[in-house]
Parts: structure tokens; C-alpha cells; sequence
């Protein structure tokens, strides 16, 4: 997924731009011939022609008490979910130890993230084409008596705009070099699709009990009827594991910073994990209940931790870290237990949001200090807080939001005052991660280094000692690191201790040969700077070597000029910026596209509300689940 996360290795270097030709070919026509027979089953089935989903929709809903239009496809959707993020670890690891790949399809974890993503556009596309009743008031009228769940469209738009990013993300190279960064347009697209996918999910199994009460509401659905009235606790385990899963999609975003290597402001780290936090804690607790915080945080440190094993002492990479929220769960569960979610959602996601994003982010600054590449200093955390604390109030709005509507609640939806709190709150946190985007280079700035030998070539390591010039540059930074990467080994960070006035050491050694990419980092506010150490050559970009001499002064560069390497610096500006606004525009259709599919899910998913005169009243109403729509959840 990611081939050009990596620098080059010195003696032979791996292209540096889009994939040859025969691999796009290859890659173009396996798809074709996948999506040409998805299409042929799918069409087949609604035909009668192929029985094979039938009866595999008839066994899920055995299995899970759900129609099985929505149990099929949410069970694959979940399993590929999981496939693809499991590849996507594994995939940034390799590339962060071993440096870029001969081609896209050289890497085995690769296809774990292409038949992950292309799972999860299977599961959307049978959620589509498995009804052969309308499921439910929400749905939508493709043609003729062909109705489909809006929850199966938001999933396989979801998956579609993951996939596309793979074709922009070759085009991408070809016109703009590789961009060694997680947080590159088209990488985002990829990212975003999977993360957003949990909402399509959590959709469908919204539909599916919303079916199965209209069911029970009309005294009829056999077997399906039977599975859902035993299934209670079933249904909650579901909502809060698809919270969970909801988190762990939306600390995907925080993956430089779990493998060690973010190339932005360390301030965005608190930031995007109150972000996470606000949305998927708020959205858990407002939609399952009491306790479903902390079940989704248990679903995400399983899911996380069994990845970082995996990934780490089992694969032999390097080991991501993560965020506990821990602390927010507890806190939202606080708040919960004060105010009633359910009869003020958006002011429990404002006190929520304010808990998580002050109380929460200085655990996390604790947490930061026991195992985190990156701990946060003292002085950041104020600032942290400050920025935390909006972004995790508009977390919580879009967790009320969306739990709202999953819990079909037309009336906290389905209102100018929620869809100004939603678009506000979209607003905010683009404004406040836009305001952390800019940094600069210290003009004239730099630093004298000497290097003392640990070990002897051919496997050199050093030790630093650095001399910034003004002596003051480095002072109360963010971070002031070395680190070494893609030398096909573990990778490398150690940070710099203060010796004297403006002269810093290295608190162990530090390897400079072969392959490995090693430069001096300062962080301090929104200067982002580095010095390079030692590169190897790479013919591919290409780009000359810089040897690890005993003694030497060089300037301050770009953080980012030398981390990607590979990108080219000649683009014009004009076609970079049309190439961010086209998917800017594609993430920004789906985004409309997810909030249509809500607030239409809020508007009419409910069968009761729908149809008053089916309505059952008395005891028959709290056996459908209660008063009004929230029994649904």
C-alpha cells in the first residue's frame, strides 16, 4: 500500500516513481476480472440464476438473529476491516525497517490491505444486491421492486473511495515523486475509506434491528423473530465491538506518531487523539448504554496490542505504539452517569468533549512519558489542551450526531440546530488541523557535529555531539531527536541530552552505514528542522550520498525535504494544488454522502414511525423495544 515509505537502499535502489507498467497492467486486469464476477454473482442472485448467496444469507441470519442483508455483509465487512488494517501495520513497519519496495506487488502485506479494501467493497456490494424485499422505510429505489439499505450505499462508497485512492496514489508518484508519509493525499483517501467504513457497518446493523422490531411489531418472522428477541445482549456486544472498531479506524490517523516517525507537529498527536476519543466514545456511550465506553476501548487495546505483538516480537518489525483512552472512557462514562445522553445529547457531548479533551489528553501526556517515541514535554501541555478541547467537543457533537441517527432518532437529528452543530464542528476541526499545518526552517541556523566511533565499519555506529548555531535553537524543543530508519533493521530514535550551553549528545549510539538514513531532528513550536547525519546515495531519485565524516558543520534543512527524499522539487505549484483539490473534493463527497445516508436513516428508518397504524402500543410496544425509536438500540 505504502512502496514509497521508505528511502532507498545504497547498493541497489528500487524505482523511486509509479509502478512498471506490466505490474499496472497486471493489477488493472485482476481487478477487472474480480469486480466483473462480484457483478456477475450479485446480478445472478437477484435473477434467481445463483443460489450460492441465498443460502449463505440464510445461515447468517441463523447465526446472528439479523436479516441477511445486513448480517452477510457486516460480518464481512468486519473480518476484511481487520484484514486490511492488520496489512496496513504490517506494511508501514516493513517499509520504515527495509526502505521501498522493487514494486507495489513485492510486499505480501500488500495484498493483505488490496483484499481487505476490495472486502469491504464485496460486503457493500452485497448489501445491495441481497435484498429481494424493500428493508426497510430508508431505503433506496435503484429500480423497479429493487430497493436497497442507505446503509449498504454509504459502505460501498466508503470502499470505493479507499480503492480509488490506489490508482491516484501511482498517479500521484509519477507526476510528484513518492511522499514517504502516512498523511499524503491519496494515502488519506486510503485510510479514511477503511477508518469511515465502520459507520456504514454500524448502519447496517441498525437496519437489520429495525427489520427484525417491524417484524416482531407485525407478529411475524419466524426464526428471525426467535433470534432477535434471544439476542440482546448479542445485539450490545455488536455495537459496542463496531465502536471499538470505530476508534481503532480513527486512530489510524495517528500513525506517524505510533511508528515513530511523524513528520508534523507533535501537537497534532493530543489533537487527533481527543478527535478520536470525542467521536467514537461519545457515539459508543450514546448508542449502547452504560458501559459501552469502555467496551469499545476494550475491543480497540485488544485489536491494537494483538497488532503491535504481531507486528513487533512476531513479525520482527517495529513495534507501533498507541494511545490508551482509558481515561476518556472513564470520563465519558463520568459524565454519562450525571447527565442523561439520551434526553440532551449534544450538551453530553460538549461536557464530554471538554473532560476528554483536558482531564483525558494530560493522562495521555502521562502515558506519553511511559511508552511513547515522542514524549510530550511539560511545556506543550498547556497548548495541547487548549487545541484539544474544541476539537474534542466537535468530536462529540459528530458522535451525537451519528449516534443519533443510529438510534433513529428523527427528532436530534433531523434539525437545522444538528446539522449546524455538524457542519460547525467539521468546520472547527479543519481549521484548528489547517492552523497546525504551517512550520518553517531556522534562516541561517545549523549545526556543528563530531563523531566519536562505537563500532567499526562495515557496521558503523557513532556517537553524536552536536553544536547547534544560535546556541539557543534548541531550547524547550518538542523534540530533539536523532533518528535512523530503513536500514533494514528496527528503527532507531535517540534523543539528544544537554551537555553545555547549546551542545548536545546522543544517549547511545547511532548506525551510519549501508542503507540506513540518519539525521538530527529539532522540533520547537511550529520550526520543524533537520541536519542529515549520514545517506546513502539513491540513482533512483536520484540524489548523492552524504557521508558520516568525524567532524563537520551543515545548515538546518526542511524536516520533511529530507525525510522524503524521494519527492520531486521541481512540480509546479499550480498542478500540486489541483491535485489536493481533487481529493479534497472526493473526501468531501463522501463526507456529505455518510451525513445524507444519517440523517436519512433518522428521517425514516424507523417502520413504526413510518407506518403509525402498525404501531404497537401497551405491552406489545415494550416488546418491540420500547417507547419510540431508541428500543432500537
Amino acid at each position: 500500500m505504502f512502496p514509497h515509505l521508505l528511502s532507498p537502499l545504497a547498493a541497489a535502489s528500487p524505482p523511486a516513481g509509479g509502478a512498471e507498467v506490466g505490474q499496472v497492467i497486471g493489477a488493472t486486469l485482476a481487478a477487472c476480472v474480480l469486480t466483473a464476477a462480484l457483478v456477475a454473482l450479485g446480478l445472478g442472485h437477484r435473477s434467481g440464476r445463483i443460489s450460492v448467496l441465498r443460502r449463505w444469507s440464510t445461515l447468517s441470519t441463523r447465526l446472528s438473529g439479523l436479516p441477511g442483508w445486513a448480517a452477510l455483509p457486516s460480518g464481512i465487512a468486519t473480518v476484511s476491516l481487520l484484514t486490511a488494517v492488520f496489512g496496513m501495520y504490517w506494511d508501514i513497519s516493513l517499509h520504515i525497517d527495509n526502505g521501498r519496495d522493487p514494486g507495489p506487488l513485492a510486499n505480501p502485506a500488500h495484498y493483505f490491505i488490496l483484499f481487505g479494501l476490495f472486502g469491504i467493497f464485496t460486503a457493500g456490494w452485497f448489501a445491495i444486491v441481497l435484498p429481494q424485499e424493500r428493508p426497510g422505510p430508508a431505503a433506496i429505489r435503484i429500480a423497479g421492486d429493487w430497493h436497497v439499505p442507505v446503509s449498504g450505499i454509504m459502505l460501498m462508497a466508503c470502499a470505493s473511495f479507499a480503492l480509488l485512492g490506489f490508482p491516484l496514489d501511482d498517479i500521484s508518484h509519477r507526476l510528484f515523486g513518492q511522499d514517504v508519509t502516512l498523511w499524503g493525499p491519496t494515502h488519506l483517501m486510503m485510510l479514511g475509506g477503511a477508518g469511515l467504513s465502520l459507520v456504514g457497518i454500524l448502519g447496517l446493523l441498525t437496519e437489520g434491528r429495525a427489520a427484525n422490531a417491524a417484524a416482531v411489531a407485525g407478529g411475524s418472522g419466524g426464526a428471525r423473530v426467535t433470534g432477535f428477541a434471544a439476542s440482546a445482549r448479542i445485539r450490545h456486544v455488536r455495537l459496542v465491538s463496531a465502536c471499538g472498531g470505530l476508534l481503532i479506524g480513527l486512530s489510524i490517523f495517528q500513525g506517524e506518531f505510533d511508528f515513530g516517525v511523524p513528520q508534523f507537529r507533535l501537537l497534532y498527536q493530543p489533537v487527533l487523539i481527543a478527535l478520536a476519543a470525542g467521536i467514537a466514545l461519545v457515539a459508543a456511550r450514546s448508542l449502547a448504554g452504560r458501559g459501552a465506553a469502555l467496551g469499545a476501548v476494550a475491543f480497540y487495546l485488544v485489536v491494537r496490542g494483538g497488532l503491535a505483538l504481531l507486528v513487533g516480537p512476531v513479525l520482527g518489525e517495529t513495534t507501533p505504539h498507541f494511545p490508551l483512552y482509558i481515561a476518556e472512557a472513564l470520563l465519558v462514562e463520568a459524565v454519562a452517569l450525571r447527565m442523561n445522553p439520551a434526553a440532551a445529547p449534544f450538551r453530553f457531548a460538549a461536557v464530554a468533549g471538554a473532560a476528554v479533551g483536558s482531564v483525558g489528553v494530560g493522562v495521555e501526556w502521562a502515558w506519553s512519558h511511559v511508552w511513547g517515541w515522542y514524549p510530550w514535554p511539560a511545556h506543550l501541555l498547556g497548548e495541547a489542551i487548549a487545541l484539544a478541547v474544541p476539537v474534542a467537543i466537535a468530536g462529540g457533537a459528530l458522535g451525537a450526531f451519528a449516534a443519533g441517527a443510529l438510534r433513529l432518532r428523527s427528532e436530534v437529528v433531523v434539525t437545522r440546530r444538528a446539522w449546524a452543530s455538524a457542519g460547525g464542528s467539521l468546520l472547527v476541526i479543519a481549521v484548528i488541523l489547517a492552523f497546525l499545518g504551517s512550520t518553517t526552517v531556522p534562516a541561517g541556523g545549523g549545526a556543528t557535529v563530531t563523531l566519536t566511533e562505537a563500532h567499526p565499519a562495515p557496521a558503523r555506529t557513532v556517537d553524536a555531539t552536536v553544536r547547534f548555531d544560535p546556541p539557543d535553537v534548541a531550547r524547550h524543543a518538542d523534540w530533539l531527536t536523532t533518528i535512523s530508519w530503513q536500514g533494514r533493521g528496527r528503527l532507531v530514535v535517540r534523543r539528544l541530552r544537554e551537555v553545555a550551553g547549546g551542545v548536545y549528545r546522543t544517549e547511545a549510539p547511532i548506525p551510519v552505514f549501508g542503507s540506513w538514513k540518519t539525521n538530527i531532528r529539532l522540533h520547537r513550536g511550529n520550526v520543524m528542522a533537520s541536519v542529515p547525519v549520514y545517506l546513502p546515495a539513491d540513482p533512483a531519485i536520484p540524489a548523492a550520498g552524504v557521508p558520516a565524516a568525524s567532524h563537520f558543520r551543515r545548515p538546518f534543512i526542511g524536516d520533511r525535504v529530507l525525510l522524503q527524499r524521494e519527492r520531486k522539487r521541481d512540480v509546479p505549484a499550480w498542478l500540486w494544488g489541483t491535485a489536493g483539490a481533487i481529493v479534497l473534493a472526493c473526501a468531501s463527497a463522501l463526507l456529505a454522502l455518510l451525513g445524507w445516508g444519517l440523517v436519512r436513516l433518522a428521517a425514516k428508518g424507523d417502520p413504526r414511525r413510518s407506518a403509525p397504524e402498525e404501531r404497537p402500543s401497551g405491552a406489545r410496544a415494550r416488546t418491540a423495544g420500547g417507547t419510540g425509536a431508541t428500543g432500537l438500540a
